[in-house]
């Protein structure tokens, strides 16, 4: 029995099913992304689906999805689910008996006497679709018919029925090649077995998405089928389709197919910690030989400040790879200079790489080999805050980070409303990670100058890291609520319960001593502390929303103010392990052992972006989420190291 595995009851429910999404990566910017029993519910759903150069790197849906049919004795047995409106047609998940996802995804059908079984993957670092379909049992003669709908669009778009789709086809090798636009790549399906096809041109309208629905968003498009093949297939017999954005040659297709089997055999999900494994993997993307972080399947792309984040516990704490968490790293620098060294709408974003310096220090590199790969880039960082070349931020005279940019949010906590454009949780001013950031990246660039370069930057900084840390505690310090405050502005301190403080409480260089960082990690146990992440708000506070469900205005307003992060308790565990040590060990295991609960739902083997900040804590948002991810990951990786 594998890991992950759902059986025929819970598949045939489609309440159940439909609720539960797979995600294969070919960890280049392409995914296959459907549910369990094959039914696309959103937009971004599809089984071949890739970035395109020529429209900026984003991705595109070329092939929705495969409708598959089995006949014998003249009676076609429908395997395709597909919605219209409230109507399910055909309703193929009705023969389904089994569904596991271990090192690739198979579902197994019974239909009376035959038993057949699809196993799909992505081929790495390849545009390539490999489906292995194997007829495990049948009495008479049977025939498999393989019918493709064509999307031909944007992830975030819907296409319609229009006359100005290439509606022909190509024959190439076993199979046949379509290009419905111009500007997109050709898609090739190809079987290694000939097979007869036929051409039946037609659209299929009002393929309706439910989610999309749910969601307040547009959820009808036309798909375009342009016929199907039909090949004969023997008990025990496989046959395997390749859709690809190249043209293969058939006769090695078996030996493809094996060969990626090969490869992912050892690396499968059999367990919590594999799952976890395989998803930070799959959020590391390599494109034109530079290497990125997606913060999240399946609509986000790259966001730096995640990146920052998340690619400590994707690689070095994930499987010790430092190979490419300094080539992400190395990306960042040059392709994404600008993004770092010059204004923006992310004044703490460059903060986070002298953190992620630290944790690489921390994983096991020399400090020595770190400051003389990375210490000239830390320090230009520093001037750029000095000599005000940041038009959204201002060093003031108290040492300060002053965050301000109007009608522009400059946090993390960076939703908008859609209609005004306004920040819809506004935190401008001094802001409490900000400014913790700026503390701890002074004090370990000065550190590390003193140890390994001239020895000059303390002079520059010296005045500044005492005058932080003379003000800090006055400003964000709140008696009352015995907390921090979460930003200081004209009106004074917003005394908001926000879990931005944490950040403060769990770095190296932290501007606030170790009672105070206590009574946050009070704060935050006692009003934000969930067992699916940190809260975003108090529930005591009248904004809090604690359900994020219903248009994207709802959503977007309880984004920040109640629902629970994951990438928190990362914080949240670092720094009660680091102040209370192994006594906290116990609950430590029980907040991350608890999101082995959700593994097999909303994104079945990984971690979700966010969760309802009431009970049942459901999940919502992106269905694998880089920072989830990997700061559960890093989070399993401080709980081992400090039992050891």
């Amino acid at each position: 029995m594998a890991y992950l595995e759902f059986n025929k009851e819970e598949l045939v429910n489609l309440e159940y099913s439909l609720e539960r999404e797979i995600l294969l990566t070919n960890r280049a910017g392409g995914y296959i992304n459907t549910t369990i029993v094959g039914c696309n519910t959103r937009k971004y759903h599809g089984l071949l689906v890739v970035p395109i150069e020529k429209f900026g790197n984003e991705r595109h849906i070329l092939l929705s999805t495969l409708h598959e049919s089995l006949v014998q004795h003249g009676q076609v047995f429908n395997l395709g689910i597909s919605s219209y409106g409230k109507v399910y047609e055909p309703r193929g998940h009705k023969y389904i008996i089994d569904f596991e996802m271990d090192y690739a995804s198979t579902i197994t059908y019974r239909v009376g006497g035959m038993k057949f079984s699809k196993t799909i993957m992505f081929v790495r670092e390849t545009e390539e679709v490999l489906i292995k379909y194997t007829l495990l049992e049948a009495h008479s003669d049977t025939k498999l018919r393989i019918k493709p709908f064509l999307a031909y669009r944007n992830i975030h778009a819907l296409t319609k029925a229009n006359a100005g789709a290439n509606t022909k086809y190509e024959k190439i090798q076993n199979g046949v090649a379509f290009k419905m636009y111009d500007g997109f790549p050709t898609t090739n399906l190809q079987l290694n077995k000939a097979g007869e096809w036929i051409a039946n041109p037609d659209w299929y309208y009002g393929v309706t998405y439910k989610e999309e629905s749910r969601r307040g968003f547009d959820d009808k498009e036309d798909l375009f089928v342009p016929g199907y093949f039909e090949v004969p297939i023997k008990k025990g017999e496989s046959i395997i389709l390749s859709a690809s954005t190249s043209q293969i040659k058939t006769r090695s297709l078996k030996k493809r197919f094996d060969d990626e089997v090969a490869k992912r055999v050892d690396n499968a999900r059999n367990s919590f910690e594999d799952c976890l494994k395989l998803a930070g993997q799959q959020c590391v993307l390599k494109q034109n030989n530079k290497y990125s972080v997606c913060a999240g399947y399946t609509w986000d792309y790259e966001d730096l400040r995640y990146s920052l984040i998340a690619i400590p516990g994707l690689t070095l704490f994930n499987d010790g790879d430092t190979k490419h968490f300094e080539a992400v790293i190395e990306n960042l620098l040059t392709e994404k200079r600008d993004r770092i060294f010059k204004a923006g709408n992310e004044p703490d974003l460059p903060l986070w790489l002298f953190r992620t310096m630290q944790q690489y220090i921390e994983f096991g590199a020399k400090p020595e080999y770190v400051w003389k790969k990375y210490g000239k880039d830390l320090v230009a960082i520093l001037d750029t805050y000095r000599n005000g070349e940041r038009d959204e931020v201002m060093l003031h005279e108290n040492g300060l980070l002053w965050c301000k940019k109007d009608g522009v949010p400059l946090s993390w906590m960076n939703v908008c409303d859609k209609v005004t454009g306004q920040p819809l949780t506004e935190r401008a001013g001094y802001q409490v990670e900000t400014n913790a950031l700026w503390y701890n990246a002074l004090c370990f660039a000065v550190e590390m100058d003193k140890e390994y370069g001239k020895g000059k930057l303390e002079a520059t900084w010296k005045r500044t890291i005492q005058s932080i840390k003379n003000n800090y505690t006055n400003y964000f310090w709140v008696e009352e609520r015995r907390h921090l405050a979460d930003y200081c502005d004209e009106r004074g301190k917003n005394i908001f319960t926000r879990p931005n403080q944490l950040v403060a409480a769990v770095l190296p260089y932290s501007p606030v001593e170790d009672d105070i960082k206590m009574e946050v990690l009070r704060a935050v146990k006692r009003e934000l502390l969930t067992m699916r992440g940190v809260r975003t708000l108090s529930p005591k506070n009248p904004l809090y929303k604690g359900v994020y469900e219903g248009d994207q205005f709802h959503r977007d307003t309880a984004h920040h103010n109640g629902c629970a992060f994951p990438w928190l308790l990362g914080l949240y565990i670092e720094a009660q392990l680091k102040l209370v040590g192994k006594s906290f060990a116990k609950q430590a295991r029980e907040l991350l052992g608890a999101f082995e609960e959700d593994i097999n739902i909303h994104g079945v083997g990984s971690i979700a972006e966010l969760y309802d900040g009431d009970p049942s804590h459901r999940p919502h948002g992106c269905i694998s989420s880089s920072v989830s991810v990997a700061e559960i990951i890093r989070g399993k990786y401080l709980l081992n190291k400090i039992k050891k």
